[in-house]
């Protein structure tokens, strides 16, 4: 069987105090652009910034963190690079391999869709909000978890479905994305009461801790969202993911398979919306036909 080798790299500073957990996110987050392709992770090499000064132990932490998380999704760690810096940054590169007849694209959405998520959204929120230290530990504890949670188990379920487009929500947010996968071929409906978030980001918005990287994706599709929703519902998909979940296009046939299947795995799966003929705008926030 012929296959492709597909290859990503990501890399951040800390947005998290446990030098661990942040090593856990990195490689989550790596690794997701892999399982994103309907791909299978095979090596990665670490890629690290580190100031002379710091504390070496913080360093084998954070190696150690993303390590945890390439030998849960079976990755071989095949060595890596260090450089000299003023602070401390790190992330992976990861190569894998996906059949070139089974690469999930991230434009193939058709008309009918169902649009399913499988995470929630608030990351980008929730970190703002334990800056400011007005994070509740549940919350943290929430989050955490959702960010470490390998894409490797909802893209393993997916592979069984007719996924038609298949992208995972990183930094430019929930709409930035529907709107490249949509790629001007079709339009899509959001429905404003089925989006999944974290409990406190109401609250986070109306303490107004914004980022301006949401600013940055309402802006870059201007003109393009049709919004029948409040602030708080704008917010939410503009705010940007670390290690998000994926975002598929599927057959709306398979929907109720699909929900089963998810279940049956103990995963999370949200039916966000769904995609319909080229419109005015590209997409509507809306509420659900009844």
């Amino acid at each position: 069987e012929n296959h492709a080798l597909v290859s990503t790299l990501d890399f951040f500073p800390p947005m998290v105090e446990d030098p661990y957990l942040y090593g856990q996110i990195a490689a989550t987050n790596a690794l997701s652009d892999i399982y994103a392709m309907n791909g299978t992770p095979k090596t990665a090499l670490n890629i690290v910034c580190f100031p002379d000064n710091e504390d070496l132990n913080i360093l084998g932490k954070i190696i150690e963190g993303g390590n945890s998380k390439l030998v849960e999704a079976e990755c071989a760690l095949a060595g890596g690079h260090s450089i000299r810096d003023d602070s401390i940054k790190y992330g992976l590169s990861v190569t894998g391999l996906v059949n070139p007849k089974d690469v999930k694209k991230n434009n193939g959405t058709q008309c009918g869709d169902v649009l399913i998520l499988t995470k929630p959204l608030g990351v980008g929120l929730t970190l703002n909000a334990l800056r400011m230290n007005d994070c509740s530990k549940e919350m943290q504890e929430r989050v955490f978890k959702s960010m470490t949670t390998l894409n490797k188990y909802a893209c393993d379920v997916l592979k069984k479905y007719d996924v038609h487009a298949l992208t995972d929500v990183t930094g430019f947010g929930l709409l930035v994305h529907l709107n490249e996968m949509l790629d001007e071929k079709n339009s899509a409906v959001i429905y404003k009461d089925s989006i999944p978030y974290f409990d406190d980001c109401q609250k986070y918005v109306e303490e107004f801790y914004l980022s301006g990287a949401a600013q940055t994706n309402r802006n870059s599709v201007e003109g393009k969202i049709s919004f029948d929703c409040d602030f708080f519902t704008e917010e939410i998909l503009f705010d940007p993911q670390t290690s998000g979940g994926l975002l598929a296009s599927v057959s709306k046939a398979d929907l109720e398979m699909l929900e089963k299947d998810f279940k049956e795995n103990n995963l999370e799966l949200y039916v966000v919306g769904e995609v319909i003929e080229k419109n005015e705008y590209n997409v509507y926030v809306r509420g659900r036909k009844i």
